[in-house]
């Protein structure tokens, strides 16, 4: 696929498009009725997800160009359980994979791959929904850039603002300090002084080339993953995105963000105790900077950045805690209404607690 990289134009800001007047192949030349249809595998993992994870399977079910849906279900209620078989039975594409308990994020991606036959391969969150022609819209972005190595779309927030994560730099220990103390401010246009989140750049308005993307929703040739050996199994729980777009940026690989599709991903619907998810993000930060910053940083200058990390953890677990207790004990269980996506039609989405 490299091979092809020529007939595509990068610019400075990212961008990424055909040159004027060059073809890309038989793909590119042909109608969509004369394509063959692009076969995709999506692979969800879920744990304590709550009742968006039906609402989520059910838009993937809605798409065209999904040939398999393989839940890894890392742990759920009984009740969910019960209701995620009825849909297996009237949905011969949904796979469901469980009896192995809560292996981490990461292995429960790479459980669901194994399985997986689809020429391409979508990773998405459970709490994430679709809406109608979005994956085939975001799949056809591979026939103008073809050596894109994985793409992801807009996330948007339940209210349609640009989710947070959805478009990054790459998280090196020093542009973690630029957007934990916001030095950008300093020298807001000068290279070493970049954001690591863009959500609150300028919106993208073409396809463009980043660095780094949420693994809520990550869309790639298969061979992409294989190629990699799948997901970093030694992160359980967060960072694990970060790595998998470390390692195809060291293979010489590009990423591609494509902004006019878009998701909606509504975060914090799992009731897991929300100290157990930062102990897990402390722990899958400091095996990142180790994995991937030796010998640029010296080992002293990293293990202050991983006491620095630990602190901040002890010290937000106590209200962290406390925030967590009173929600599930004092917090009124409520309906939250969640936004189709732009590309779907307009419809609501009504997720109740059970």
């Amino acid at each position: 696929m490299n091979a092809r990289r020529d007939l595509l134009q990068e610019y400075d800001d990212g961008r990424v498009v055909p040159y004027p007047g060059r073809t890309l192949g038989r793909s590119h030349v042909l109608s969509a009725q004369q394509r063959e249809p692009k076969t995709c595998s999506v692979v969800v993992v879920s744990y304590k997800t709550g009742p968006i994870l039906l609402e989520c399977l059910g838009s993937v079910l809605e798409q065209t160009n999904v040939t398999q849906l393989i839940l890894v279900d890392n742990g759920n209620s009984r009740t969910m359980v019960q209701s995620l078989n009825a849909l297996a039975d009237e949905n011969p594409q949904l796979e469901i994979i469980t009896g192995h308990g809560n292996v981490g994020f990461s292995r429960g991606c790479n459980i669901g791959a194994r399985r997986a036959r689809g020429e391409y391969l979508l990773l998405l969150n459970p709490d994430t929904l679709i809406g109608e022609n979005t994956l085939e819209n975001a799949l056809n972005v591979f026939d103008e850039h073809p050596g894109a190595s994985m793409i992801t779309v807009r996330l948007e927030n339940p209210d349609g603002s640009e989710q947070r994560g959805g478009r990054r730099n790459l998280m090196t220990p020093w542009t973690c300090l630029v957007e934990q103390f916001r030095l950008d401010r300093l020298a807001p246009n000068h290279p070493h002084f970049k954001r690591l989140n863009l959500n609150e750049t300028l919106p993208f308005t073409e396809v463009t080339k980043v660095q780094c993307i949420s693994g809520a929703f990550m869309l790639m040739p298969k061979t992409t993953f294989d190629n990699l050996g799948g997901m970093d199994e030694e992160y359980f729980l967060h960072v694990e995105d970060v790595d998998f777009c470390m390692r195809i940026e060291k293979s010489s690989g590009f990423i591609l963000y494509v902004p006019h599709v878009s998701v909606v991903h509504q975060q914090g619907t799992s009731r897991v105790y929300s100290g157990f998810v930062e102990w897990h993000k402390s722990k899958s930060f400091v095996k990142y900077f180790f994995k991937h910053f030796q010998p640029q940083y010296p080992k002293p200058l990293l293990n202050i950045f991983a006491a620095a990390i630990y602190t901040r953890f002890v010290l937000r677990l106590f209200p962290m805690t406390m925030r967590w207790i009173f929600d599930r004990v004092f917090s009124p269980k409520t309906q939250t209404m969640i936004r189709a996506p732009a590309s779907s039609p307009a419809r609501d989405h009504a997720i109740r607690s059970s």
